[in-house]
């Protein structure tokens, strides 16, 4: 059984701030529950179990080390990212949807990024192809992790401390969630004729060489 307790208080505050850099940081983390994991691991610290404290700081710094990754990718790639074929952890949709979303709100696209699964993984890549200052990112950047990292896990702490027993389904909570997020985007990958096709491709050619292979 997946058991989110054990692997908070065991894998403990590193793996959550794992997560929370590669959804913030790796264009192919889009689809990992953060906000969902928030909620979690400040249900577990309302227990006791791990530090408050010591939680709140590792999602925080990952969150800005994650979005600082994600900006340096932009500056480095330019336009170039734009014009980067759709593959199977890459949608180009994502990244125009990011450029609409930090058209429309300039720099507070960071800030009001983190509250949006999938934006808040590509703003930080469209602000470094925008050319946005660092410094000006680093501020925005630091406040967005900081009123979302310590703002849901504290949200998930109050629940955690006023509902009793709670951590004991938390778990399956985030399970579902992990896997409604997989499903949902292994569903759009099919959707898509063009990935599905490659897709499809790459596994033919495997099974053609593991069957020479095992005539060899």
């Amino acid at each position: 059984m997946f058991d989110v307790n054990s692997i908070i208080q065991s894998g403990g505050i590193l793996f959550v701030a794992f997560v929370i850099f590669a959804e913030s940081g790796l264009l192919i983390g889009f689809w990992l529950p953060g906000d969902t994991l928030l909620l979690g691991a400040g249900i577990i610290a309302a227990q006791g179990e791990i530090s408050l404290l010591w939680l709140i700081f590792a999602i925080v710094a990952a969150a800005i080390l994650g979005d600082n990754v994600g900006y340096s990718i932009g500056r480095r790639t330019g336009h170039k990212i734009f014009k980067k074929d759709d593959g199977i952890f890459f949608q180009k949709e994502h990244v125009i949807r990011a450029e609409k979303f930090y058209e429309d709100h300039g720099g507070k696209t960071i800030i009001l990024a983190r509250f949006i699964p999938i934006v808040r993984t590509f703003a930080p890549l469209v602000a470094g192809v925008g050319k946005m200052k660092r410094q000006r990112f680093m501020l925005f950047n630091v406040i967005g992790a900081l009123l979302w990292g310590a703002g849901v896990t504290l949200i998930g702490y109050w629940f955690g401390s006023k509902i009793p027993h709670l951590e004991e389904y938390v778990h399956y909570v985030i399970l579902g969630v992990v896997l409604i997020s997989i499903l949902s985007s292994l569903i759009h990958i099919l959707k898509e004729k063009k990935i599905r096709d490659r897709l499809f491709a790459k596994v033919k050619r495997l099974l053609r060489l593991f069957t020479l292979n095992k005539k060899v």
